[in-house]
């Protein structure tokens, strides 16, 4: 199940960027007490603790002073070693893993009352006709409308173990009596890749959100309906792909190298380095592969362009990525929480680093946005300062550098539109989400019958709709300003990408959304060249 509710800044959006990355595979590492008795400040630390725990003269809660502690010692590291509460864990596990269990819908809580926004595409629900608009009254005979009823605890009444049953009584507009559906509890993926289809009769696109559990797995799958499509090019989409497991980069980026060629290596603290090479015939070795990638593609994303870019392989299109060459495993801390921790460097097969400097603390990290921003790089590939010292040669001659990013081999510029890009901040926050979800109640027969041939005929973003819109952020402390003739057409075209969104998926989300691309333009372009 998922909800979008929030708005970033560009500025968030790079923060989230980074303190959501997950380079490596998870260990269980031993952490009972043996490993640290003998640690003299380990047992400082307990000390310190148990004195406040039994001798301060108030009552003080010192989980939350251990929270702190840790925190404040991850805070001099590095940005991306950080800490993962007990009450957040569960959450961050399941969005990496790929799947989790249950019904398999996404909804809204409306005057008390679950709606589903959407039944997940092979999901449980979907599979047995629950849709859009339909409002679950009870679950098992236990009511779901009562105002002290919270979404988590709405959650565990829909989510449970694969295989068990749970009986629905739903409410739907234009029924006259509760509809009962028996869902049996099975594994609902969370997609990584959000869509996958022909840009041309010969170009196929694939578009990864995020490198979860199963995102080798989805990608396979794609590229295999690609080819028997037609596709002998492929545009891999990393846009905004903060990154995730390593392992499925490696697996992805193996499928456009050839075998025995270097991938990348690892060097940890005591210099030991582990070097990971293509071992299989991938799917698509002899073909055209370009790969997007922007300022907010980091972590995995940069592994697969740098390993692309370093053995030559395919074109790299866009602006420079986000510049995290940075390793982290997952620890278990015994009580329900985590730390991420990072254990080695990774290198790109020439040898090169793209990690961006963290010398002068977090916060200038992090600002590393606007500062690019500022100072024209976004719009200019004149514009991105690069290091001699850290320059390098592939084995077909490019030179390439390192120090910050992977800069791409044809640049891109930002679209200098700032109107389209806070609209695109109010379509990916989310404010068009519920919006749109509350347009579509009006008439859920409507919208219900529409298919995906007749869309855009059948779809028209009038200018009520746009007015009704600006009303709607204004209760949210959201000013939108008067929608100009030339803002009128942009934000008629994302509004009618969240009706998309929610009657169809990301899929077709995207696939209205990519239209006037200029990124997918110039690989369009790029593509028809000989």
């Amino acid at each position: 199940m998922k909800k979008r509710n929030k708005i970033y800044t560009p500025l968030l959006l790079s923060i989230a960027c980074a303190a959501g990355l997950v380079l490596g595979a998870r260990l269980n590492f031993d952490t009972g007490d043996e490993l640290f008795s003998a640690n003299p400040k380990k047992q400082k630390l307990n000390r310190l603790i148990d004195y406040i725990d039994y001798e301060y003269v108030d009552d003080v809660n010192t989980d939350s002073i251990v929270d702190i502690t840790v925190n404040k010692i991850l805070e001099n590291l590095d940005p991306h070693s950080v800490y993962i509460p007990k009450d957040e864990y569960a959450k961050v596990s399941e969005n990496m893993k790929g799947d989790f269990v249950g019904i398999g819908v996404s909804f809204y809580q409306v005057n008390d009352t679950i709606v589903v926004i959407q039944a997940l595409e092979g999901g449980p629900s979907a599979k047995i006709g629950i849709r859009g608009g339909d409002r679950i009254l009870y679950a098992n005979g236990k009511a779901l409308f009562k105002s002290d009823v919270t979404e988590d605890s709405v959650i565990a009444q829909l989510k449970g173990k694969e295989n068990s049953k749970v009986s629905l009584k739903v409410l739907r507009k234009g029924s006259d009596e509760l509809l009962t559906f028996n869902v049996r509890r099975g594994v609902v993926p969370i997609k990584s890749v959000d869509a996958s289809y022909m840009l041309t009769k010969e170009l196929g696109y694939i578009k990864i959100d995020r490198f979860s559990e199963t995102t080798y797995e989805e990608f396979s799958e794609a590229i295999k309906d690609l080819k028997a499509a037609g596709a002998t090019q492929i545009a891999l989409d990393l846009r905004d792909n903060p990154g995730g497991y390593l392992s499925e980069a490696i697996n992805i980026a193996d499928e456009f190298i050839k075998d025995d060629k270097l991938i990348l290596f690892t060097k940890n603290k005591s210099g030991s380095i582990e070097e990971t090479f293509a071992q299989r015939e991938g799917e698509f070795e002899n073909g055209k592969v370009f790969v997007l990638i922007n300022e907010n593609s980091a972590s995995a994303s940069e592994v697969v362009a740098g390993a692309l870019q370093d053995n030559d392989v395919g074109t790299i299109v866009g602006r420079r990525s986000y510049g995290k060459g940075l390793v982290q495993r997952e620890m278990e801390l015994g009580d329900g929480s985590a730390v991420r921790l990072t254990i080695a460097r990774y290198y790109t097969p020439t040898g090169r680093s793209i990690q961006k400097p963290y010398d002068n603390g977090n916060e200038s990290y992090f600002n590393d946005y606007m500062e690019r921003y500022e100072n024209g790089e976004l719009s200019s590939r004149d514009s991105i300062v690069t290091n001699d010292s850290l320059r390098y040669v592939t084995p077909g001659g490019k030179v390439v550098y390192g120090g910050g990013g992977i800069i791409p081999d044809i640049f891109v510029p930002k679209d200098t539109n700032l109107e389209k890009e806070k609209l695109t901040l109010l379509l990916r926050g989310g404010y068009m989400s519920r919006f749109i979800f509350d347009l579509l109640e009006k008439d859920r027969t409507f919208y219900n019958s529409i298919t995906r041939k007749n869309f855009r005929e059948k779809i028209e973003i009038t200018d009520k709709i746009i007015y009704d819109f600006n009303r709607y952020l204004k209760y949210q402390n959201i000013g939108l300003g008067n929608v100009s003739a030339e803002r009128k057409p942009i934000l008629k075209k994302f509004l009618k990408a969240e009706i998309a969104q929610q009657l169809f998926g990301t899929n077709v989300f995207e696939r209205y959304l990519n239209e006037d691309d200029r990124l997918i333009e110039k690989i369009i372009q790029l593509s028809r060249e000989k």
